[in-house]
């Protein structure tokens, strides 16, 4: 049981279906397509709740978060600047280092195929885990 379950007494994916459920309308829509169309690319992705309230994908290490605002649902990739983005889905703070993020607005719809490439390709940059000594 992770620290967060210890707290809350619920599961991270139980907080995160609440979430979609708070949101309503295109943002809750927006994150619980978003959200399968993770769980599609890589069926042993672990969701996460850190942050007080972010829904995080965890494969090996973060993968993306899910962070929702008034006009936009963030998808944040941990490692993003360091993956291939052959369609251009990388919308929001290329400017770093490290992190990528997708930013989607009202009416907006991301690529599913090329959406759960960028999942796959961030799973391969988390490599396995690392071996105990």
């Amino acid at each position: 049981m992770s620290s967060h379950e210890r707290a809350t007494g619920k599961p991270a994916s139980r907080l995160i279906d609440q979430r979609i459920r708070d949101l309503g309308g295109w943002r809750g829509e927006a994150l619980a397509r978003m959200r399968a169309l993770i769980l599609e690319a890589d069926p042993e992705m672990t969701e996460e709740w850190k942050w007080m309230g972010t829904p995080v994908w965890s494969h090996h290490g973060i993968v993306c978060t899910g962070e929702t605002y008034t006009k936009v649902v963030k998808l944040t990739f941990a490692r993003g600047a360091s993956i291939r983005d052959p369609s251009c889905l990388f919308n929001s703070s290329l400017e770093g280092n490290t992190r990528r993020a997708i930013d989607i607005h009202e009416r907006e719809k991301v690529a599913a195929g090329a959406f759960k490439a960028l999942v796959k390709a961030a799973v391969a940059q988390n490599g396995p885990p690392a071996k105990k000594r």
